[in-house]
């Protein structure tokens, strides 16, 4: 055997293993990424992400991709990725807000074609009413109901206690009930 060929046998077999769970990962990501897509993007939308929604969630894939290694287990990716589109959206809404402040004339909201198109007439004013609520209750409300997670998962995405998720559920339902009841 000549000395290059045997140094490449011998760097063939970690980068080998190496790969093989790299392709792991994205056999992962891309499946997470076609069965949960939309879901993950009105979530998105739901929680205050409005026209950059579809943006947010890719980013949310992108952190997931670097972080992939760092995951208890493959079954917490979607968990994982809930909780980082609320963080973004989050950091968004506060940028947004800030931008706004020092702004000299604050643009009127628009909804996205998109929120448009796929909110039917009696849900408009479901998400009109949850769009008032405070960031917290909108999120909880939304991890809760709309995605019906249990207390818990609602709990790890976004970063609190389950009693803490307890109330702001109660606040937000009682919030809308409030803005619902009103327009009626």
């Amino acid at each position: 055997m000549t000395p290059g060929l045997a140094s490449r046998s011998s760097h063939a077999a970690p980068n080998s293993g190496r790969d093989l769970r790299d392709a792991d990962r994205e056999a992962a990501i891309i499946g997470l990424f076609h069965r949960h897509y939309a879901q993950l993007v009105r979530l998105a939308v739901l929680v205050g992400a409005d026209n950059e929604a579809e943006d947010i969630v890719e980013d949310a894939f992108c952190v997931l991709h670097r972080r992939w290694y760092t995951l208890r287990h493959s079954d917490a990716a979607l968990g994982y990725l809930r909780s980082v589109i609320c963080n973004l959206t989050r950091m968004r809404l506060r940028h947004q807000h800030v931008v706004r402040h020092y702004q000299e004339a604050p643009h009127a909201y628009v909804d996205s074609a998109e929120s448009i198109a796929e909110s039917r007439e009696d849900r408009r004013e479901v998400i009109a009413a949850l769009r008032r609520l405070p960031g917290r209750q909108r999120e909880a409300l939304v991890l809760r109901y709309w995605l019906g997670l249990c207390e818990t998962d609602v709990a790890h995405a976004m970063g609190i206690s389950r009693g803490a998720v307890k109330a702001h559920t109660a606040r937000g339902m009682a919030g809308l009930k409030r803005s619902l009841t009103a327009r009626l």
